[in-house]
Order: structure tokens, then sequence, then C-alpha cells
């Protein structure tokens, strides 16, 4: 391998003649041109990278499962596309120069660590009832990435290309913590927007009627999972990010131009929403506009989008750059190599790594399961199969009734309900996507929020204390009471973290991936009509009916049939 090595560098390290190396006396800089050598050396390393990337197979699965269902991170696919693109492009610029060191080695091995570790290991950074883990498969993707830069490129064209770097530690673009302090809040005051106006033009919120037909899947458009205006903010805003960096802003106008479009965005979601209530009010009675609404929605929100997007690439392509950052580009060197035997010492070192890291890859695919949630949807597991999972008693309880729901396509909700002799109906739900989720924040999409929320303990079969997060709700109908609460097979933990901001590193972090001992988001709910009696008597008698239903519930069996 080292004779070969040799022979492909030795190429590369010739001296530059002028079919390499474009003369400077021209318009723009130096640049230098791939040769048949360089050609070659550059088709080795992209195999290698290609098989050394393959050896962070936990941190792509983990990325895979968000990226394909989750809508509004899926646009992290183009931000690791973009940032691997326009890292080359600073490559290009300095002429393919190949001054690395060896201490690139350093961040490869951290990035398989990482990757290796995040399974089984945290560092929880706390916010209040959301975490945000910092070994995050994007941490891998950017030390991968900043390994390979100076192992071949070198420092300085690291140095070049901080911000593509950059963008790969975004390939999760929106934390989890997102979800607690901005996307529910946004989608809780959207849902309130679309009431007021429908309520303007005579379409009265207040009706149960509307509210079904709002937001129940079965009219052809859920509004409340994409009402945020999230995913066309968190979109305008990277376009806005890539697009300042691309034209050498300053900072202050970058800022600016990424805050602006994050507002664009959202504020013409709130005129699609409007404007999807005009359809509403317009298909409602008519079979057949009712049918198509969800392709309604499509078609007004891209339009408004599309105006959106060609307003704000507008207004970017017409502010001229800042001449103090983009006032000189960076000289390209002449000399391709430093020196024969380290860029073939690196390459053999790094082959080594890539095989290595290749077959273990190759070994996490093959212990890889799928989520319950992806085997319902790719057939594997049948709707009725999923219904058997439920149990068909729970103490004095008879299971009723089973349904499930779905969003963009996905069964991510597994339901029964429970009945006895002189008792009110409860609901029984496990929400299967991987991931914390809990009924307060439904319900929050649809611009409801409790009137109380805290923790109660219930005892559940066997006499096992569980905590449940649980919240009271009052619509002038009916009252409810809904508790959340997260269980492994082994045990059980409230639904949401504890309040604080702290940092803290866990060998034993809740998994939501691994099959056969994830831990499952269950809740209960429980209704009852409202009575002219007080909210603390309310209270207290759906307390003491959840409490009959909870003492016969076996949680850790009910993990177990879902994993």
């Amino acid at each position: 391998m080292n004779s070969a090595m040799n022979a492909i560098v030795a190429d590369t390290a010739a001296p530059a003649d002028s079919s390499s190396v474009d003369s400077a006396a021209g318009a723009g800089s130096p640049r230098t041109k791939l040769g048949s050598g360089r050609f070659r050396i550059w088709i080795c390393l992209g195999v290698l990278v290609v098989l050394a990337a393959f050896g962070l197979s936990p941190a792509w699965m983990s990325l895979y499962e968000v990226w394909r269902n989750d809508p509004l991170r899926s646009v992290g696919v183009l931000v690791v596309l973009a940032g691997g693109a326009l890292a080359l492009r600073e490559w290009e610029r300095l002429g393919w120069e190949l001054h690395g060191t060896w201490w690139g080695l350093c961040p490869l091995l951290l990035a398989y660590a990482v990757s290796e570790s995040r399974l089984n290991a945290a560092w929880l950074l706390i916010f209040g009832s959301a975490n945000l883990n910092l070994l995050s498969p994007g941490l891998s993707l950017y030390l991968f990435a900043s390994g390979v830069m100076l192992l071949f490129a070198g420092p300085r064209v690291w140095r070049q290309a901080w911000f593509p770097l950059g963008l790969l530690l975004l390939a999760q673009p929106v934390p989890a913590f997102a979800s607690q302090y901005l996307d529910l809040p946004l989608q809780n005051l959207s849902a309130r927007v679309a009431r007021s106006f429908a309520s303007s033009i005579g379409f009265p919120a207040a009706n149960r009627e509307l509210l079904r037909l709002m937001f129940n899947p079965a009219f052809g458009m859920f509004i409340a999972p994409g009402c945020d205006g999230l995913r066309g903010a968190v979109t305008m805003g990277y376009t806005a990010l890539i697009a300042g960096y691309l034209k050498r802003v300053a900072i202050p106008r970058w800022i600016l131009y990424v805050s602006g479009a994050v507002l664009l965005g959202y504020l013409f979601n709130l005129c699609r929403l409007c404007f999807l209530v005009v359809y509403y009010r317009i298909a409602l009675g008519h079979p057949f506009l009712e049918s198509v609404a969800r392709h309604a929605d499509y078609a007004i929100g891209g339009l408004l989008m599309g105006v959106a997007a060609t307003l704000l690439l507008w207004i970017l392509t017409r502010q001229p750059g800042d001449s103090r950052v983009n006032r000189q580009s960076p000289q390209p060197t002449t000399g391709g190599s430093d020196g024969l035997p380290a860029t073939a010492g690196r390459i053999v070192a790094f082959s080594i790594l890539a095989l290595l890291a290749a077959s273990l890859g190759v070994l996490h695919q093959r212990d890889h399961q799928k989520s319950l949630a992806d085997s319902v949807r790719d057939g594997e597991i049948s709707p009725n199969q999923l219904d058997e999972l439920l149990p068909k008693q729970v103490g004095a309880y008879r299971l009723n009734r089973t349904w499930q729901e779905q969003s963009n396509g996905r069964t991510t909700l597994e339901a029964g309900a429970y009945e006895r002799s002189g008792s009110d109906e409860v609901i029984l739900g496990i929400w299967l996507p991987p991931g914390r989720h809990t009924l307060r924040e439904s319900w929050k999409t649809h611009g409801e929020d409790p009137q109380f929320e805290g923790r109660k303990q219930f005892l559940t079969s066997r006499d096992v204390p569980v905590v449940f997060d649980t919240s009271f709700y009052s619509d002038g109908v009916v009252n409810s009471i809904a508790g959340d609460v997260i269980c492994a097979p082994k045990s059980c933990l409230p639904a949401s973290e504890q309040s604080g901001v702290r940092l803290f590193f866990t060998t034993d972090p809740t998994d939501f991936t691994t099959r056969g001992a994830r831990a499952i988001s269950i809740f209960f709910r429980l209704e009852m009509p409202c009575e002219n009696v007080p909210q603390a008597v309310v209270e207290s008698e759906l307390v003491t009916e959840a409490q009959k239903f909870l003492h016969d519930a076996d949680l850790s069996e009910l993990s177990r049939r879902f994993q």
C-alpha cells in the first residue's frame, strides 16, 4: 500500500507548471487546478472518507430517524449538505492545498467516541422542563469533518471553513428544548389567532363542532401541528444565515438578516392560517372541498412561503457585502503538499482507521431495530396487532374501544377507552414514536391551557408508587384530568424534567430508541360533565376515579408490550 500511496503523492508533489497554476497577473487570484495525480488522490480520499463516515452509524441512524419523522427538523438534511459543500468551497478557494497535521486524528477518534457513547451517556443541559444533550449527533459530524480537514488540508483551511463546519453542529436544526419554549407556545398562540379570526368572520370558534373540524385530521387538514409557523421560520432563518455568510456581511447586519427572515416566515404563516380559516368557512358542508382541505393548505402555504422566500432573497441580493470582511480572499499556496512521506503516512493511517470504522458501522447496522411507529408505517405491524397490545381489562375496567392517530403518514398514538359500571370512561394512551411527548403538549397545540398543572403520585399495580405530571381542564362542558409518565420496563419517571437550569453528566440517560429497554410515553385521561360544584370537589373526584383505574394498571408490562 505504501508504494501505491508514494506514487500517488509523488504526482501531486511535482512542481506546478503553467497547466496547473493560473497566472496571478490576470483578474482573480491564482488557483491550483486538479491534475491527473491530484485527481487520483482525491478519488482515494473520497472513498476513505465514505468508509470512515460509515463508522458514525449511531449518529447517522439517530439523524435519519429525526429527519424522516420530524418535518420541523427535516431541514437538517439541507443544512448538513450545505455545510459540506461550503467547506469544500473554502478548500477549493485555497487551491486544494494539502498541508495536513497528525493532530487531525484527535478529533477523528473523539468523533467515534461521542457517536458510541451518546447511547449510554449524556451531558444534559437542563432548561426548566426540557433538556439538551450536548453529546448530539451533530457534534460527531463536526468532529469528524474537522479531523479530516486538519489531517489532510491543514489548520489554515480548517480556520477558513469555520462557518461551514459549524453548520454540521446544527444537523438537528431545532434543539429539543425548542419544542417546550418555542414550538408549543407558538402553536398555542397560532391556534388562538385562528380561532379569533374565525369569530371575526362569523365562524364562531367557541363552537365545539368547529374545534372538531379545525383540529381533526378527518376533515382533511389537522391545523395544529403545522400552525406554529416554526418550519417556515426556521427554513427562512437558515437561508438568511447562509446567504449572509456568502455575502460576507458585517455581524450586526447578519444578525438583522436572520432575525428578519424568522419574523417574515412567522408573519406569512399567520396569513396562511387566516386564509385556511376562510377556506374552512367556504368548504364546510361541501364534501369535495372538505376532502381536499389538506391540498388547499399545501397550496396556500406553498404560495405564501414562496412569496416570502422571493422577498427575502431580493432583500439579500440587493444589499452589498461588507467591505471590511470581503476586502481580500486568502491566497492559495502553490506547493500542493507538505511532503511526500507525511502525506502518504497520513493516508495509510486514515485507511486503517476507515476500515476499522466501516467494520464497526456494519455491526451497528446489523443490530439496529426500527422504532415501533416505523414498523407500523412500513406494514410490519398491523393496526389490529397494535390494538392487541393494549390490556383487555384493567381491574374492574374493561376495554370498550380502541383507535390510532396519525401525523405525517405515521401512526403516533395508540389509545383505548376503558369503562366499568357506574364510572366515567377512562382513556389510556401510548405515544409510539421515540421521544418524550405529553397529552398536555398536544392540548396546548389546540389552544387549550390547563386550569392547573403539577405532579401527583398514584399507586399502580402491586402498590408501586408512580409520579405523574397531571393537569386539570374545564371548558364549561366537561371537566377532565390528564396524567403523563414515561416508563421503561424497569421503572417510571414523570414526563417532564425537574425545573432549573443546570448541567450534569449521566451514564443512564432516558432512552427512547433502544428497542427492548426504551422508555415509553404513557398517559391517562378522565372526563366528567360540568356540574355546579366547587372546583376543588371536582378535582378530588377526578383524582379518586383516576386512582381506582391506575391501582390495577401495570405500567412496566405496558412498556414491555410496546417496545
